[in-house]
């Protein structure tokens, strides 16, 4: 398990899909519950229109959630993305920006619904802008359950 966010958000900015896709990590709470990132629209993650390329919009919000809960949770859950969804709601070329927040109401519901070793599919919903407003929306549904 990775030690700390601060080396966790390091890891993520050297991480070479990242790279490729111009995705940076631009904050992460040193209590695990909140991520920022963004992604300017560069000649390598425009699409044949010029805009953003959906993969790489999707990909600045992929592995998040997981990567922030497994701490939050411990080593006695298992914790795997299990499904997403996205929406793209209008193209940009502009730089887009994304806060991810874990609430303790979050971990408390995860906790409560596992308790019996029973799985449980919280969905989280995420929304990407830039500054003129909501690009895409982006459900993630993870896998939880108490080893």
């Amino acid at each position: 398990m990775i030690s700390s966010p601060k080396t966790l958000k390091r890891l993520l900015n050297l991480y070479p899909p990242y790279l490729g896709a111009g995705v940076r990590i631009t904050y992460s709470s040193d209590d695990w519950k909140e991520m920022h990132i963004s992604m300017p629209c560069r000649w390598y993650n425009k699409n044949a229109v010029s805009t953003h390329f959906g993969g790489s919009l999707y990909s600045m919000v992929d592995p998040h959630i997981m990567l922030m809960l497994m701490p939050l949770l411990g080593r006695e859950y298992l914790v795997w993305d299990k499904a997403a969804e996205i929406e793209f709601i209008r193209a940009s070329r502009k730089t887009v920006n994304t806060v991810i927040k874990l609430s303790d109401e979050d971990i408390t519901r995860i906790k409560t619904k596992t308790a019996n070793g029973e799985k449980y599919l919280p969905e989280f919903y995420i929304d990407i802008k830039d500054d003129e407003g909501l690009v895409a929306r982006v459900k993630k549904i993870l896998y939880v359950k108490k080893k």
